[in-house]
């Protein structure tokens, strides 16, 4: 736990569980989709990665999603995801901030940028992404989440 935390120390800001909801919106500003969301992010004792976080979505008519995101921190505390769904990267700008580029492995034209930035309490996040497909903006997704253990 400590090698994770010491090369990427708002990590440690980032454990527990959090609750919130996602809103995706076309480039045109429509609202394509909203769900709620329970993320629960921890360093795995077994030692299988050096973060692993469990995204749930629910939606309101009943329909549940989950995946695992499971992270490996180099030596200059980038972390480097690679899963059955997606490939990317992970990287800490200051204390309150963190990059995150990364695309879905089915479609090679897509690519994201999120923002994750976490309130000065520790208590709350917000996040932004911007959805790229064939370099052009196709949808931007608003996150807000608050900590729940």
């Amino acid at each position: 736990m400590r090698a994770a935390i010491s090369k990427m120390p708002i990590i440690a800001e980032h454990l527990g569980e959090w609750r919130g909801e996602y809103i995706h919106i076309a480039a045109d500003g429509t609202i394509v989709d909203r769900h709620a969301s329970h993320l629960y992010c921890r360093i795995p004792e077994d030692g299988s990665f050096d973060i692993l976080q469990t995204n749930t979505y629910t939606w309101a008519d009943g329909r549940e999603e989950a995946f695992d995101f499971g992270g490996r921190l180099d030596e200059n505390g980038v972390c480097h995801f690679d899963t059955d769904r997606i490939v990317g990267e992970m990287s800490q700008v200051d204390d309150q901030t963190i990059v995150l580029t990364w695309s879905y492995k089915d479609d090679p034209d897509n690519y994201l940028y999120e923002l994750i930035q976490l309130s000065r309490d520790g208590r709350h996040k917000c996040r932004t992404w911007q959805w790229m497909d064939g370099d052009r903006l196709v949808k931007r997704t608003v996150i807000n989440e608050f900590k729940v253990a």
